[in-house]
């Protein structure tokens, strides 16, 4: 293998050039990005979630999941399913019962989303506070720009001359 090239077309490991975390996001052959952006979409982690506890129903998930679509639904499941966080059971009744539990991995995921999902909780105070600080903010330099903005158009209609 040739210096600076990768094992495989999925590699992601060190190209020795740099450990910068914008190298994932950079390389068209890694799928780190591609990943991140399915398993940390609001449908696949409210899927996540609810699978914790037990395997259920595509009926008894669409219930539990407020405004999802029935064909958002298939599509995140199926995308779960072939990245192998989620399994499909079809049980042979009529009508074809079809349970969605988490794999293993699925499960080690479910963790790490819970820690998301707690240090949320633990700074949703101060993130609610900085947010109406940046709003106060916001609103007060728009306030002094519109000022100006009036200042300046007034000194202009005064330098015009005035035509009769």
């Amino acid at each position: 293998m040739e210096d600076g090239t990768f094992e495989s077309l999925g590699y992601c490991g060190d190209t020795g050039i740099d450990d910068d975390v914008l190298q994932w996001d950079q390389r068209a052959d890694c799928e780190v990005r591609q990943i991140l952006d399915r398993v940390a979409d609001k449908w696949s982690l409210l899927v996540i979630a609810l699978l914790d506890k037990r395997s259920l129903r595509f009926t008894e998930l669409r219930r539990a999941i407020d405004g999802v679509s029935q064909r958002m639904l298939t599509r995140t499941l199926r995308h779960l399913e072939r990245d192998g966080l989620v399994s499909r059971t079809v049980h042979p009744t009529v009508p074809p019962r079809v349970d969605y539990e988490l794999t293993p991995m699925g499960v080690t995921l479910h963790s790490t989303i819970r820690a998301l999902v707690v240090w949320t909780e633990e700074h949703q105070n101060a993130i609610a506070a900085a947010r109406a600080a940046y709003d106060r903010r916001a609103a007060a330099e728009q306030e002094a720009a519109e000022r100006e903005e009036a200042e300046r158009q007034a000194v202009a209609r005064a330098a015009l001359p005035i035509r009769g």
